[in-house]
């Protein structure tokens, strides 16, 4: 059959079989090495040595696709400019974003022996390869202290991120693949929440209760028996102010009540001069007194006179009374 003139047809058309299988095995072109490497949360320590440039990027960005290809590019002169280039995935590496803190993507930071720099410029070949030519690097302000993401606060921040991506996969999880509503969801969390609180609150008690020691019933009643005598010490001084207090209050009242009677002293003492000088300006002279004493005493002895010496008829006491009677006015006259 094989030597038959249907011999050379049939291997033909075996020959064309075999290579229509193997064709798209053989036309398949070998994909070419990155030389971008990426970083974990397990490797990311090898920037702490030498002289690396990062990209923080995620496969839903439009901005960090367009920089791909000059990314790429800057890590094959990598040799060149004596640098290593590397890449972090967000969405697989939570933790790395929030210990270098990227709030934007793309976001690129330069790495010399474990200082970290943040680069602001265009993701473009030219300007990447400048940087590092020129040195550009050196008057950007380093990210020291808590915000360097080899510190204690990034590396707990590391870990809230880390946390927070665990919990945005399990909220899909259910979702998406298992069809659960989003509210049956956030329910769920909130559950976990309250009893992981709760938990990490009780094994809080139960370590206070490990490592706290009472003191003996004999210190405590030594110590509350030397606090009962600094009570009462401090209450006798309180009550020795308050007295002091009272006392002095009582002295400025009896100032006060002196010194109102002197005042009253005066005024009586100024009230009793002017009376005096009241009744001096109202007393008559000293020769008028005089005057009137020398004019009633003749008067004085003319009547004894005529009572004496009184012997006429009835009628003539009345005369004499007549003349005693008129003439003390003829004397005032």
């Amino acid at each position: 059959m094989a030597g038959g003139p249907w011999g050379p047809l049939l291997t033909a058309l075996l020959a064309a079989r075999v290579a229509a299988e193997a064709g798209p095995e053989q036309a398949a072109l070998p994909e070419e090495r990155s030389w971008v490497l990426p970083m974990t949360a397990s490797n990311w320590t090898l920037v702490m040595e030498g002289e690396w440039m990062l990209k923080f990027y995620a496969p839903w960005c439009p901005s960090c696709q367009q920089t791909d290809s000059e990314w790429e590019t800057f890590a094959k002169n990598g040799e060149v400019l004596h640098i290593s280039v590397g890449k972090v995935d967000v969405i697989q590496e939570p933790g790395l974003s929030g210990r270098f803190f990227v709030t934007t993507l793309p976001a690129f930071f330069h790495a010399k022996d474990g200082i970290f720099r943040r680069y602001r410029g265009p993701g473009v070949y030219e300007d990447l390869q400048n940087y590092i030519l020129e040195k550009k690097w050196q008057s950007v302000e380093p990210l020291t202290g808590w915000k360097s993401p080899a510190s204690l606060t990034m590396s707990g921040m590391a870990g809230l991120f880390s946390i927070s991506g665990k919990i945005w996969h399990l909220h899909n999880y259910f979702t998406v693949t298992l069809g659960i509503p989003a509210w049956c969801s956030y329910i769920f969390f909130v559950m976990a929440t309250l009893i992981f609180g709760l938990f990490m609150g009780l094994v809080l008690v139960v370590i206070s209760e490990c490592f706290y020691i009472p003191l003996p019933r004999r210190l405590s009643e030594h110590a509350e028996q030397t606090q009962r005598p600094e009570d009462a010490h401090k209450a006798e001084q309180l009550q020795d102010a308050e007295e002091e207090k009272e006392d002095s209050n009582e002295e400025e009242n009896k100032d006060s009540l002196v010194d109102d009677d002197e005042e009253k002293e005066d005024l009586g003492d100024e009230e009793e001069a002017e009376e005096d000088e009241e009744e001096d300006s109202s007393a008559p002279p000293v020769g008028e007194g005089r005057n009137d004493t020398q004019g009633q005493g003749p008067l004085r002895e003319v009547q004894q006179y005529f009572q004496l010496s009184h012997h006429g008829p009835a009628g003539a006491p009345h005369s004499s009374q007549y003349f005693l009677s008129e003439r003390p006015q003829t004397a005032t006259a």
